[in-house]
């Protein structure tokens, strides 16, 4: 009888590959307003033409930020650690591998911003540009990991299987809503989101579009912001509208026009 034996996950060496999971990480800081740095540039495009590995590019860029103050840390070294998360094939839905997300993210940034891996200990608001200036209401501090649990147990329970694919796009969208809306860490909360849907959705099998992460990004969070907002003294309503044209696109190759312009209020 022959044994079947496992085979160890090496470095990706398609190029294709390497040049979207990179084109991404760089996408996903643009939430935020960063740009990576031309070093980081440069060494992901050696890496891409296997002139590098992995871990030459990422032990690279940490000497270099060790050594040179430099603005476009925090976009370099959270977009080395996308890029490793989304070429790692591991995933387990639960809230351990959200926190571990977040923890392997920012663990190379200033740990009293970030508190890397650790949910916030206070409340807090921001204020959003789409919104005029007023906040989304997060959830309070104390609930934050029984509300995780309840929108994670609850999620368990889908059976994506026999769902539509309205059904199918109503109900990630909706999940993706609830959990951001959690905002349980101090900062990189957009981008941690994204990532875990991501790995979530590939768990599942689904074939996604990930150039919509690489353009859209900016959209991605604005849409959640309106997923979350409320005001009905100026007749606004939260709606998911938003999220799920850019679910569609990116599980349904839909075409719809994802304009940033349009999330903003009047």
């Amino acid at each position: 009888m022959n044994e079947i034996t496992y085979n160890k996950i090496e470095d990706e060496n398609n190029p294709k590959i390497k040049q979207l999971y990179w084109n991404i990480a760089f996408g996903l800081q643009e939430v935020d307003g960063l740009k990576p740095s031309k070093y980081m540039l440069d060494l992901s495009s050696k890496h891409i033409n296997n002139q590098k590995t992995y871990n030459e590019v990422q032990k690279e860029i940490l000497n270099y930020h060790n050594k040179n103050k430099d603005s476009h840390k925090e976009a370099d070294l959270v977009a080395t650690l996308v890029y490793e998360i989304l070429s790692d094939k591991s995933f387990r839905f639960d809230i351990l591998t959200f926190k571990n997300y977040h923890k392997r993210l920012f663990s190379n940034l200033d740990i009293e911003k970030y508190n890397p891996g650790i949910f916030r200990t206070y409340n807090f608001t921001k204020d959003e540009p789409i919104l005029n200036g007023d906040t989304v209401f997060y959830q309070s501090y104390d609930l934050i990991e029984d509300t995780l649990k309840y929108d994670f147990n609850e999620e368990k329970q889908i059976d994506y299987a026999n769902l539509t694919k309205e059904e199918l796009i109503n109900r990630i969208s909706d999940f993706t809503s609830r959990i951001w809306q959690v905002h349980p860490f101090q900062e990189g909360n957009t981008r941690t989101t994204a990532i875990f849907i991501q790995k979530y959705l590939i768990s599942m099998g689904f074939n996604i579009n990930n150039d919509l992460f690489k353009e859209n990004s900016l959209y991605f969070r604005n849409a959640l912001v309106r997923a979350n907002y409320t005001n009905y003294p100026k007749r606004i309503k939260e709606t998911n509208k938003y999220l799920i044209m850019f679910f569609e696109n990116l599980l349904l190759n839909k075409n719809n026009k994802l304009d940033n312009k349009d999330l903003y209020i009047n």
